[in-house]
């Protein structure tokens, strides 16, 4: 049902969910129309057939930056924009101009390669060796990590597997290291191993299904073991203002609270 101007996107519950969890799910966060419309223009990049199963051998096919109207409008729903002021702010975030990196994958035979626990690191990304780019404890470049899922997605289709909780130990890793960070290297030996044995949730859901994510949460790419392809798009959502965890207003956004409750900051 579509939200009127008074209809809050979550409640208090999600809300509670996102700090302590680390993400919330959004059922119909965009229409499947609008999915269908952006899926027929990916197949097209693809190089695959969608009609031939036998052309869906590659484990992954990256597609990047996608601006074109049906992208767009799944990024910026109502509903979106204010689950967005909800857990990051009115005013604190930018409107997503774009839809950013599909990695489509396919059942294959081969290793897809890229199936390590990380997070998304968002600063520092003018260095070539991705492994050097950095993230800090208040998440400078991202305020929210996203799932958008452009096909319907099961099991056995690829779902990206999340940590439970799994943002609160990053935040205290990442907190000794002050504005300069750490580096994703840095990270893979130091933070991400101490989220090993958290219970794990995969991002399933219908096409139009969003996962919205803490900057910090630890997840993973699988092999896919389904039928058809899977089409999901990870863009972050930009600060318009950066995350502050001390300021003399005593009110602070969700994803803003997580870290503080996880570093036991109070008042």
């Amino acid at each position: 049902m579509p939200l009127n101007k008074h209809t809050p996107a979550l409640s208090g519950a999600q809300i509670q969910q996102f700090i302590e969890d680390g993400f919330v799910r959004l059922d119909g966060a965009f229409p499947r129309d609008l999915a269908n419309e952006a899926r027929s223009i990916l197949w097209k990049d693809t190089g695959c057939d969608p009609d031939d199963p036998s052309t869906w051998t590659k484990p992954v096919i990256r597609l990047n930056h996608y601006t074109q109207e049906p992208f767009v409008k799944a990024a910026n729903t109502a509903t979106l924009h204010k689950a967005f002021d909800a857990l990051v702010g009115q005013e604190r975030w930018l409107q997503p101009a774009a839809m950013g990196t599909f990695p489509v994958r396919c059942a294959s035979t081969e290793d897809p390669g890229d199936a390590g626990w990380h997070i998304d690191v968002s600063f520092g990304t003018e260095n070539p060796d991705f492994m050097s780019w950095r993230a800090n404890i208040t998440s400078r470049g991202r305020v929210l990590l996203m799932l958008f899922l452009f096909s319907d997605v099961g099991d056995a289709d690829a779902p990206t597997r999340i940590r439970i909780g799994s943002h609160k130990q990053i935040a205290r890793t990442l907190a000794p290291a002050g504005e300069a960070g750490l580096t994703l290297g840095e990270l893979v030996v130091s933070g991400i191993p101490e989220t090993e044995g958290l219970p794990e949730a995969t991002a399933t859901g219908a096409a139009g299904t969003v996962y919205l994510c803490h900057p910090f949460l630890v997840h993973s790419a699988q092999p896919h073991r389904g039928t058809r392809p899977r089409f999901l798009a990870q863009p972050p959502l930009l600060p318009r203002r950066p995350l502050s965890l001390q300021r003399s207003e005593s009110s602070y956004a969700p994803v803003e609270t997580a870290i503080r409750n996880a570093l036991g900051t109070i008042g």
